[in-house]
């Protein structure tokens, strides 16, 4: 038998409606469960992947400004939408140390890999947005890069190559604070190649954008994004 990573009921395969479309490998999360959360489709913002009906999305368009024109995250692409689910199910997966839950989203997250990223680029690393020393104690793992080992099989593309100071937790700031602050990452390694960073969940985009920048200062040619939610 075979139980439901968050509710703990029993999965009956037979009955599992999303098996149908995310293949016949054991299932790790119930169909109840799986109803609740909400993958992203339909119109996009095309640059950060929010719900949206315009191309450009008022967000990004300020980005763009904010850059002078010359954003360097090229694309963001996430799996899910924030709901009151994913944000109890994330709080115990990130926060309180359940690391098996993350499994619960593995098909989906390649099947976004797959259908939007992986398809139009040949050449990429993976690149995890890191912790702090002292947060990656409190957590006991890096949550980008347990995501970042469930969109490749291919581990050599996953580069651990930004290092993080440490600072206040990015859910406490503002968002001018988040936009305006020192950039808190280096760089341990310069990469020539097309860059997919990781990250859990997009919500300004400022911390993606400062890694991006510190790459693209670095001579790297492209950077892309994945997070598993777009807040």
């Amino acid at each position: 038998m075979t139980f439901c990573l968050w509710c703990d009921e029993e999965i009956v395969y037979q009955m599992y409606w999303a098996s149908l479309i995310r293949g016949s490998e054991s299932q790790k999360i119930c169909s109840h469960c799986y109803k609740q959360l909400i993958l992203i489709k339909g119109k996009t913002c095309n640059k950060c992947f929010k719900p949206s009906s315009k191309k450009i999305c008022n967000d990004c368009k300020s980005w763009h400004k904010f850059f002078n024109e010359n954003d360097p995250l090229i694309k963001n692409i996430s799996t899910y939408e924030y709901n009151d689910l994913m944000k109890e199910m994330i709080a115990k997966w990130k926060y309180r140390g359940d690391y098996e839950l993350l499994n619960a989203f593995s098909k989906d997250i390649k099947a976004t890999m797959n259908t939007h990223l992986q398809n139009i680029l040949k050449e990429y690393v993976i690149v995890p947005i890191p912790l702090s020393e002292e947060r990656l104690h409190e957590r006991g793992f890096n949550q980008s890069l347990a995501i970042a080992n469930k969109l490749t099989d291919d581990k050599h593309r996953i580069q651990d190559i930004l290092e993080r100071t440490h600072g206040e937790k990015q859910s406490k700031k503002s968002r001018d604070q988040r936009i305006f602050r020192k950039n808190p990452f280096k760089l341990t390694k310069i990469i020539n190649k097309t860059v997919i960073l990781v990250d859990d969940i997009y919500t300004t985009g400022t911390t993606l954008r400062h890694a991006a920048s510190l790459l693209s200062q670095s001579g790297c040619p492209a950077v892309y994004s994945y997070t598993l939610i777009r807040g």
